[in-house]
């Protein structure tokens, strides 16, 4: 349930959050959406879609609710059982119990990163700040002057939302970003029609100066983001997107103001790098990201953290462990939703625990870690995100467990699901069609996912589009070439 106030320890919404994946991207594999949901969920109708599923699994009587990890330690014969000892705390009251595998599920979402230090005179700023985890909706803010500082999803989703009430919003950005819809070409949702198998073959098989020169005209194609002072510092680089649909008309309408990084904070004003000044400023909030933590460690070298890079194998097991039996899942992110790449890694951790997928040595998987920064530096500018290919991130999860589809076996064998799986949207059912875990209903998901797409937004009988153009103009086109030679001839 969404609180008032954020609780220490657990993330925290504002209550006009809408979901950046459609719901046919980002259900669970074997639990589509209700036909009757919209394509992009407000978060009390995907916790209902989460309710619903854990009642439909029967998930409800495993879970203790109420109920806070307080540590997390190595039983002391860890290294022969790999067993760990959680201590929980419910109503004052603390409980150990001994587990043969912990997964860590916490995400990256919790704990605010507000580097003040690096934002001079702050200190003396007579106004307000606060973190974007802190904000909750619009209405305190009507008629004041606010800064939003930081070019995410949250800070652009805060920064447009205040714009309506607020007498000035300007928003600071440090680099840029390139900025999308939810809606994409000919009004269907971005990621239907961008995260396919056919386009991540494409990127990959590409020299990467043609990839890179097709991805910054893919992204400039609706308008050119200089003009609005979006344009990214590396155009290329891979870095996520912010998913806004109403920041240019915001931004036209003058009620939002794009502006560079804060060189300085003064009592009343800032100043930005450029050498301007905003005066009379009464808000300041940070919309600056998340740190990753994890105080019920008992021994935090053991989920290692520096400079916001984590050092986990396929992004999930704690490398140096004496046994491989805990997982950190969601400390990923990438084009693709939360909610089937968390399956996914959860079924890939299972696969471990119960010894079925052999992890490779210490040094090959640290070396495999390593290789992966280097990835990440070609591809997103730096090693320290948690950004990952979507695609070719579950390919590799799925393919070790053995439910990656074959596109040479459906191609034999079906191949018009082979068509819709490497053309169409990567939707979680593809993981679901083979192998274990697999279900029944994944093919039939797959063929009528547009059906429940479109249903979400045909909410009203409408007449087919007609053609405009007059009778006799199509016959005329094709006489042009002839009158045109015509022409030439008679000159």
């Amino acid at each position: 349930m969404r609180k008032e106030k954020p609780e220490e320890g657990r993330a925290s919404i504002y209550r006009t959050v809408f979901t950046n994946s459609c719901k046919e991207m980002m259900c669970y594999p074997d639990f589509p959406f209700p036909d009757d949901y919209p394509n992009y969920i407000h978060n009390t109708r995907l916790q209902k879609y989460i309710r619903d599923y854990a009642q439909h699994f029967d998930l409800l009587r495993h879970i203790r609710f109420k109920t806070t990890v307080t540590k997390i330690r190595k039983r002391p014969d860890f290294s022969a059982t790999g067993q760990w000892e959680v201590v929980t705390r419910r109503d004052g009251k603390e409980e150990a119990a001994v587990f043969d595998a912990v997964m860590v599920c916490t995400g990256h979402h919790v704990y605010p990163n507000l580097p003040l230090a690096h934002f001079p005179g702050i200190e003396k700023f007579k106004g307000c700040y606060l973190h974007s985890r802190e904000y909750k909706e619009a209405e305190k803010f009507r008629g004041k002057k606010v800064l939003v500082v930081g070019l995410g999803n949250s800070g652009s989703d805060i920064a447009v939302e205040l714009s309506t009430v607020a007498s000035q919003v300007y928003l600071s950005t440090r680099s840029g970003s390139w900025v999308m819809s939810r809606v994409w070409n000919f009004g269907y949702p971005w990621d239907m029609l961008l995260i396919t198998r056919f386009w991540t073959w494409l990127e990959n098989f590409l020299p990467k100066a043609v990839s890179d020169w097709l991805y910054v005209r893919g992204m400039n194609q609706q308008y050119k983001h200089e003009d609005f002072g979006l344009m990214p510092v590396d155009g290329a680089s891979r870095r996520e997107p912010v998913l806004n649909d109403d920041i240019l008309s915001r931004i036209t309408c003058g009620a939002l103001l794009i502006k560079p990084n804060v060189k300085e904070f003064r009592e009343t004003s800032v100043l930005f790098q450029d050498g301007t000044v905003q005066d009379n400023l009464d808000v300041v909030i940070f919309a600056t990201g998340y740190s990753h933590s994890f105080p019920f460690m008992e021994d935090e070298s053991i989920i290692e953290s520096r400079n916001n890079e984590v050092t986990l194998y396929k992004c999930i097991v704690p490398p140096q462990l004496e046994k491989p039996t805990m997982a950190v899942i969601g400390l990923v992110q990438s084009f693709g939703s939360a909610i089937p790449t968390a399956d996914v890694q959860c079924r890939w951790a299972i696969k471990v625990f119960q010894g079925l997928c052999t992890l490779p040595s210490v040094s090959e998987m640290l070396e495999d870690i390593e290789e992966k920064k280097r990835n990440k530096v070609k591809w997103f500018g730096t090693s320290n995100t948690l950004q990952t290919d979507y695609i070719t991130y579950m390919n590799e999860l799925t393919s070790a467990i053995g439910a990656k589809p074959s596109m040479l076996k459906l191609l034999l064998t079906d191949p018009l699901l082979a068509l819709k799986v490497f053309f169409g949207p990567c939707t979680p059912y593809q993981f679901r069609l083979t192998g274990p875990g697999k279900w029944s209903g994944a093919r039939r998901a797959i063929f009528t996912q547009w059906d429940r797409t479109l249903k979400a937004t045909r909410t009203r009988e409408a007449p087919p589009a007609t053609s405009t153009l007059p009778s006799l103009l199509v016959p005329g086109m094709l006489f042009l070439p002839l009158l045109l030679l015509l022409t030439v001839l008679y000159w």
